[in-house]
């Protein structure tokens, strides 16, 4: 693979569809509507003609050719029925699966609660020998604290109404930790020092949480790195996101859990990492910004206390 942190910055080149703003959910989700159109073409069928057929609102139609709205399963198989191409369902479900599995809704993957995901992640665990991570506002969940990551799961809990499966979560959680002390895998963390002060957790929580975070600079296969306040950045933090070996990008919205196995887009984010761990602070140095936090959380707790 290429990395693009040997290109300079100003220099770095871009896929078109990542240069304009798409992703391959996107192109897939407008690939997935061309087709659709192409079958009420075929049928000799207006939008508003196949939108009444089925007592659709008459725009209904037009968001799924134009990938502005992703079908359901029922969509699908209503559509091919209207327009008489009942041979292609399969096909058509089949890419509408893959689609899911690219941007997977938070509310269908934890209808089954949290520690099921924790679970699934698992699997993907015992897949990946080389982790790259980058968080720009929380701390990665493999260097999470019980209380820390319980503290997460809360907050899922209420943001999303699932199950309360914390308890469980949890659990599973810390287990997957103890892949960190593999000697077949590597771990290569990016956090903002940001990350380390923002209020998701009381001071208490996140001074345990931190001390967590000291003791990992010093780990044999985990590679630490904190960008501190002062810091020039070469790209913009603008989300955090996982790399998984050279196979797949991860990372969260408020609403779905995005994959992206493209292999320009696997690139892409891979030389972003490269741009921000280049200018993070690792050892001794991160050690000392780790430090400082703590001491000035400290402080407020003991003004807090007393």
């Amino acid at each position: 693979m290429t990395w693009l942190s040997t290109t300079p910055s100003s220099e770095m080149s871009l896929s078109p569809s990542m240069s304009n703003g798409t992703t391959g959910v996107d192109e897939a989700r407008n690939a997935l509507g061309k087709r659709l159109r192409e079958l009420r073409v075929a049928a000799k069928l207006s939008g508003k003609e196949l939108a009444e057929s089925l007592s659709w609102v008459g725009s209904k139609v037009s968001k799924i050719e134009n990938g502005k709205q992703t079908p359901t399963d029922d969509d699908i198989k209503d559509w091919t029925r209207a327009t008489k191409s009942e041979d292609q369902t399969a096909s058509l479900l089949a890419a509408l699966h893959n689609l899911e599995l690219q941007h997977a809704e938070w509310q269908r993957v934890l209808k089954a609660g949290m520690k099921s995901h924790q679970l699934t992640l698992s699997q993907l665990d015992e897949q990946t020998k080389f982790y790259r991570g980058f968080e720009n506002t929380v701390i990665p969940g493999l260097t999470q604290t019980p209380e820390y990551a319980r503290a997460r799961f809360a907050q899922v809990v209420m943001v999303h109404r699932v199950p309360n499966d914390i308890n469980e979560a949890v659990k599973v959680r810390m287990q997957r930790q103890e892949m960190l002390y593999r000697p077949d895998k590597r771990f290569h963390f990016v956090i903002t020092e940001a990350a380390l002060r923002y209020r998701l957790v009381s001071p208490e929580i996140m001074i345990g949480q931190l001390d967590r975070l000291m003791a990992m600079t010093s780990m044999r296969n985990v590679k630490l790195g904190i960008i501190d306040f002062k810091t020039q950045y070469v790209t913009d933090p603008r989300h955090g996101f996982w790399v998984y070996d050279d196979h797949l990008v991860q990372f969260e919205s408020y609403s779905a859990e995005i994959n992206l196995r493209q292999p320009q887009e696997i690139e892409l984010y891979t030389g972003i990492f490269e741009h921000l761990a280049a200018v993070a602070s690792y050892g001794s140095e991160a050690r000392a910004i780790i430090s400082r936090v703590m001491h000035e959380l400290a402080g407020e707790a003991d003004d807090a206390g007393s």
